[in-house]
């Protein structure tokens, strides 16, 4: 692990890379819109493998009307008695649009079978539908990318180590988080029976390395990037006016508003 550790990407080098790559993110933005793609990002992993942060990266400077993050709570009473798959099916993008999913319809593969939450019939008839669900994905032009982050162990205990004590991470961690580091056996077993039946031709997994974080958010963008076809779209022209002349509008007395004190003045 020290050696791990001692062979993290530099800072310098990562910061300029992932703004060359966010550059290109942009682009693929743009030509999303302008061809009406769909474009479907699921990330999985365990825990702490780095999927919140490399979706973070991956939507920085891209406009949120274009591409959003679906990250959903647990079903409600009511979603509970729909079809498994349903309530994942709004949340697919139409026409000019790209949806993260920060977990997906996977949960039924991973925490729900490990934890108990579902039937072991429940999770049989996933592993039956979902090749046929993203295959339909697929068939009606949706692009679907898959990616499971990859940790091991020790990494995963620093991680919440750090969270345990850092107050401003520390929401990130919960009773069932800690809870996974008493399964890792079982989570392993279960994401490996979750490949063999859902990685399929038609939407591939794609395994992400994820110890270091800086390289597992690199790999990952620069693999999106180069998995879907796309091509710089012409920018709108566009032209600042000419600001017109006064017309004798005046402010009106700030003491007639409420403003915010001067915090920084403290400073």
């Amino acid at each position: 692990m020290a050696d791990k550790k001692a062979a993290a990407l530099p800072r310098k080098a990562y910061e300029k890379e992932l703004l060359r790559l966010q550059t290109e993110l942009v682009k693929l933005q743009e030509w999303v819109r302008a061809t009406g793609a769909r474009l479907v990002v699921v990330f999985e992993g365990r825990d702490a493998a780095g999927k919140g942060g490399t979706i973070k990266r991956v939507a920085e400077h891209l406009n949120p009307r274009v591409a959003r993050i679906v990250a959903l709570p647990k079903p409600t009473e009511r979603e509970r008695t729909q079809w498994y798959f349903q309530r994942y099916v709004e949340h697919l993008p139409a026409a000019g649009e790209i949806v993260l999913f920060d977990r997906s319809w996977y949960n039924r593969a991973g925490v729900e079978h490990v934890m108990g939450f579902c039937t072991q019939e429940e999770y049989q008839r996933f592993l039956r539908q979902c090749p046929i669900f993203e295959r339909m994905l697929v068939e009606d032009g949706i692009l679907v990318r898959k990616y499971w982050f990859s940790v091991s162990d020790t990494e995963q205990q620093d991680r919440f180590r750090h969270r345990l004590e850092d107050p401003l991470r520390r929401w990130k961690l919960s009773p069932m988080d800690l809870e996974s580091i008493t399964r890792w056996e079982a989570y392993s077993r279960a994401k490996d029976d979750m490949l063999v039946h859902t990685d399929i031709g038609e939407a591939p997994w794609y395994v992400v390395e994820s110890d270091d974080k800086r390289r597992a958010r690199l790999n990952t963008i620069a693999h999106l990037l180069a998995s879907v076809p796309y091509e710089e779209a012409a920018p709108q022209v566009l032209c600042l006016p000419r600001r017109p002349p006064s017309t004798g509008y005046e402010r009106p007395p700030r003491n007639l508003q409420t403003y915010v004190p001067d915090h920084t003045a403290s400073l």
